[in-house]
């Protein structure tokens, strides 16, 4: 049974990491509106490229748009982002909403190995008057909104065979608990008497 726990815990540190991203879980846009959406991240992470894309499955989501690694503001198509490593956050802005722009997106820290991401679900409600010329268009911040509409999701890592920490677990720490567990066996073995 400990043996098992033992194997638990050193699984479990591999997934702490990926508490270090959160997001909305969902947005909603008005059609031919903006709509903003802001992640955060941890410490350390300030530096690495933040990216969106959309899909619902996370390997195979298309990027839509990915940071420099500075603040500047990236621009592709009609959607935006910027990073602000200060308050370690990024932003980003869908401009020109439609209604097939629906449905799941994600918000991404790119590193080595695995990424680190969690899931948006973007709904866009129809408008029922004439589009808005796109220098008035209203902005749906998050950072105003109800907190109704502001439910956190949990964040995912993209797959658990490919990640560093897994196959560190399974190339050196499985066999090193192994032999530890071995050797403390053999050392509580019962002695034969002469």
């Amino acid at each position: 049974m400990w043996l098992s726990q033992a194997l638990l815990l050193l699984i479990l540190p591999g997934y702490s990491i990926a508490t270090e991203i959160t997001g909305p879980t969902t947005v909603n846009g008005s059609e031919w509106g903006s709509l903003t959406v802001q992640c955060a991240y941890g410490s350390g992470w300030e530096t690495y490229l933040k990216w969106w894309c959309r899909g619902a499955d996370w390997n195979g989501c298309n990027t839509l748009v990915k940071t420099n690694g500075s603040e500047q503001e990236v621009k592709k198509n009609r959607v935006s982002i910027r990073d602000n490593q200060k308050n370690r956050m990024f932003t980003v802005t869908m401009e020109n909403l439609k209604r097939d722009d629906a449905g799941s997106y994600w918000c991404g820290i790119q590193r080595t190995g695995i990424d680190l991401g969690v899931n948006v679900q973007v709904t866009s409600k129809p408008d029922t008057q004439t589009p808005v010329p796109e220098w008035t268009t209203a902005t749906a911040s998050l950072a105003f909104t109800p907190v109704a509409t502001q439910k956190t999701s949990s964040p995912l890592t993209r797959s658990l065979l490919s990640s560093t920490h897994f196959l560190f677990l399974f190339l050196l720490e499985l066999p090193l608990l192994l032999g530890m567990l071995g050797a403390i066996l053999w050392v509580n073995r019962p002695q034969r008497r002469s």
